[in-house]
């Protein structure tokens, strides 16, 4: 990946990362007060397109979860497929690293979840929950720090949480995918084998491939899977590579979405999600067996499980730490992985769905998350730098 692209998706991510942040206060202080019922209220909102036949009728708040995050997965896609074919992933030796730090931040949160709900199947649904990492939170801290944290520790984290994307696309098609209708998957197979027939044919006009994705994101809606993933697979199908000058499809749609889902999208979904009543709550509440398997795997399982692995890695020598940076930094990264946020809220809908355990989930993501951030933070901003 060029380096002017990096940068401005590190900007972006990191600015980002901010109005995430403000977006989930604004949910969480309008839930506290006597006008909590309009919150609500506007998120129960009834939403209907019909078309002919077709007709969708979900709540706002769905609208958001399953169709909004589905062009946040669009990107999430675009992404990871620039990444595997020119950029940070596009060899073994640069995806070792972050490809093995990636999968043991995902296996201890999920083994300390699971230990902790074991005796409850119900309750074990939500083990992935704190597997997750959420780019622009991650990024928006590690921005806060300037220059003390070298810019190959961001591209570590970046390589790392798009890696996490990509296990949470696998984890949520497998584990959270339930009621299959035939008729919609065949329709939806039909799509797909579209959208593979116009890259083959080097089709590189992007209203082909989004039109398609519509119908693509019905079908799956439809299907049983969860229609977000309808969004990565349109992105892999998207081209690359074009003929004449200027930006690819691929980097020209990224570019449009880019600040779309930075600054509308993601903060919307944190608005919708992050709003739970705190009232009648205390400590006990954090200690019962979803919210706490949630905040530990997230803040203790994520550090140990990056850190465990990338030391694994390092002494096997499969690659060397990110240049200019020390073990004490790469700590401090492996803290902010626990910052959860969006990802682990959106797994936490699939995994509980309606109000099941809702308030749980957030109360457990929230927890982890500033957890992680904060000591990420103090970790970074008091480790030395390097001397070169």
């Amino acid at each position: 990946m060029p380096i002017p692209v990096i940068r401005e998706f590190l900007r972006l991510e990191s600015a980002g990362g901010l109005c995430l942040a403000a977006a989930a206060a604004v949910a969480l202080v309008w839930a506290n007060t006597p006008a909590d019922w309009l919150y609500a209220r506007m998120l129960d909102t009834p939403v209907i397109l019909q078309f002919g036949l077709l007709r969708l009728a979900k709540p706002l708040l769905l609208w958001i979860n399953d169709g909004l995050m589905a062009v946040f997965f669009l990107l999430v896609g675009l992404e990871i497929k620039r990444e595997i074919l020119v950029g940070e992933l596009s060899s073994v030796q640069r995806a070792a690293l972050p490809g093995i730090a990636a999968i043991g931040g995902m296996v201890v949160p999920a083994g300390i979840y699971a230990a902790l709900t074991w005796g409850d199947p119900i309750a074990l649904r939500g083990w992935a929950i704190p597997a997750a990492t959420d780019i622009a939170f991650a990024l928006g801290v590690l921005s806060l720090l300037g220059a003390r944290a070298p810019t190959s520790l961001k591209i570590f984290l970046l390589a790392l949480a798009i890696i996490d994307d990509l296990g949470a696309i696998v984890i949520i098609a497998v584990a959270y995918t339930a009621d299959l209708s035939v008729e919609a998957l065949g329709l939806a197979a039909l799509g797909l084998a579209a959208l593979v027939v116009m890259n083959r044919l080097g089709v590189e006009r992007l209203a082909a491939y989004i039109l398609v994705g519509v119908f693509l994101w019905v079908c799956v809606l439809k299907s049983g899977v969860h229609a977000t993933l309808a969004g990565v697979v349109t992105a892999f199908a998207i081209p690359l590579r074009h003929k004449g000058e200027g930006e690819s499809p691929l980097t020209h749609l990224e570019h449009i979405l880019l600040p779309w889902v930075t600054f509308g999208i993601l903060p919307l979904f944190a608005f919708a999600n992050a709003g739970v009543s705190l009232s009648g709550l205390s400590l006990a509440s954090l200690a019962e067996p979803v919210p706490l398997g949630i905040a530990l795997g997230l803040f203790v399982g994520k550090q140990v499980g990056v850190m465990a692995a990338t030391w694994i890695a390092v002494r096997l020598r499969a690659s060397p730490l990110p240049e200019g940076a020390s073990w004490l930094q790469v700590y401090g990264t492996a803290l902010l992985t626990g910052i959860g946020f969006t990802m682990s809220l959106f797994i936490g809908t699939l995994a509980f769905p309606g109000d099941q355990a809702a308030a749980a989930v957030r109360i457990g993501v929230l927890a982890g998350s500033i957890a992680s951030a904060v000591a990420g933070y103090l970790v970074l901003h008091f480790a030395p730098a390097v001397r070169r």
